[in-house]
């Protein structure tokens, strides 16, 4: 959880405050936010987004409609990629170093040395720079599950999206896809409306009877809304700017929430351009910096999907690549289903090999992706070596995938 310059060193600091990473709680939180005036009760209209896959997707096409209308978006998201900064978008700039480090500190001198995890006080300063600087929007990502997460401290958004369920976070959430869903659907607010697209149909089963109990409305796909080809509900829409079959998901997902709360300031005008425009790194991202000058002429590509779920959408998008060989650099995070995240890509895979970058954050042996995949996997090394490793022709794609701390570790290398 790299910041830049002071703010990194607060961040460092702050760590030394609670014995784990990961404690899902609101109390902790809500008290420090009540020494803080209560900057949770002043923010602009929130749209809260959770999910496993796809939610990052799902704030960017929500800012890029609204800022195409013309709209000041504040978003918060999680992980970074690269920098921390990247986590608190201020009226559509990135927090500046300054601005981040003053806001850290403050916070922290507030805090003192109560108990409470690093994402709990981040959380604190992103909620208190909203509450700063005026904004038409508020895009607030769940950092992890719904319920206990953080970001759950807002009282009353306008509208809560739940993009696709799948298993992930089983020691945090449940062993079942139920007991996740249901972990999920906390965000969900009495009479506020939930926007979501395909899910399990155990999964919707627990968002149906979520909803009812909270007199929400659940506007699902292929009932409140269709996306297809065609588009949104009958809008003509341009080429998503996000590539991919699962994006159709996300941005109807995001269109519905939108239009569920209704500001006067959306049209169709600004859907067909926010959803053309939307940018998100590592979500099958097209590489073309440092590294993909070392495989060319092979196009390289960068996606940080990194379980079953996301195989699974992955590997959705394949067929369309299948006019050139494929070659797959799988590099996953210690503890996640390598296995169901790796069999749906191995069909399209002219080779598959396994890496381990060594600045990547819990980066799985090379030796356990291999095995995942049924030894369908050769051992790679770092990125650069299997890079090495590729044949030169025919000219082909390279795909690097498997978990957002790879994706960043290829991103700066990117820009080396």
């Amino acid at each position: 959880m790299k910041g830049s310059g002071r703010s990194e060193a607060i961040i460092d600091r702050l760590h030394a405050l609670h014995p784990k990473l990961i404690d899902l709680s609101l109390g902790r939180l809500e008290a420090l936010l009540a020494k803080l005036g209560h900057p949770e009760r002043a923010l602009p209209p929130v749209i809260h987004v959770a999910g496993t896959n796809g939610k990052g997707s799902t704030c960017a096409f929500l800012r890029a409609i609204a800022e195409a209308a013309g709209q000041r978006v504040h978003v918060y998201t999680s992980p970074h990629l690269v920098r921390f900064h990247e986590r608190i978008r201020l009226a559509g700039a990135l927090v500046e170093e300054a601005v981040l480090a003053d806001a850290l500190g403050e916070v922290e001198r507030v805090n003192g040395a109560e108990p409470i995890t690093v994402f709990e006080v981040t959380t604190a300063v992103a909620l208190l720079l909203f509450s700063r600087v005026k904004a038409d929007l508020l895009v607030l990502e769940v950092g992890l599950g719904g319920r206990f997460d953080a970001t759950n401290v807002v009282a009353r958004p306008v509208a809560t999206a739940i993009t696709s369920i799948s298993m992930d976070h089983m020691d945090f959430l449940g062993e079942s896809l139920a007991k996740i869903a249901f972990e999920k659907a906390g965000i969900i607010k009495a009479g506020v409306p939930c926007a979501t697209g395909f899910q399990a149909p155990e999964a919707m089963a627990v968002l149906r009877d979520v909803t009812a109990a909270q007199g929400a409305s659940l506007l699902a796909r292929g009932e409140a809304w269709v996306m297809d080809t065609a588009g949104y509900n009958g809008l003509a829409l341009p080429p998503l700017g996000l590539p991919g079959v699962h994006q159709r998901d996300n941005a109807g997902i995001a269109i519905t929430a939108l239009r569920a709360w209704g500001p006067a300031w959306l049209n169709d005008a600004a859907i067909q351009r926010g959803v053309a425009r939307a940018e998100w790194p590592a979500r099958i991202q097209r590489l073309n910096g440092a590294l993909a000058a070392r495989v060319a002429p092979h196009e390289l590509w960068l996606d940080g999907g990194h379980n079953p779920g996301a195989g699974a959408a992955l590997a959705a998008h394949l067929p369309s690549w299948s006019d050139k060989p494929l070659h797959i650099l799988v590099g996953m995070k210690s503890g996640k289903g390598a296995a169901g995240f790796i069999a749906p890509l191995l069909p399209f895979a002219t080779s598959l090999l396994a890496v381990r970058e060594l600045g990547q954050h819990l980066a799985m042996d090379v030796s356990e992706i291999v095995s995942a995949s049924g030894g369908a996997a050769r051992a790679g090394g770092t990125v650069a070596e299997a890079l090495a490793m590729l044949p030169h022709a025919p000219p082909g794609r390279v795909l690097i995938c498997g978990s957002l701390y790879l994706a960043g570790e290829v991103l700066k290398a990117e820009v080396a």
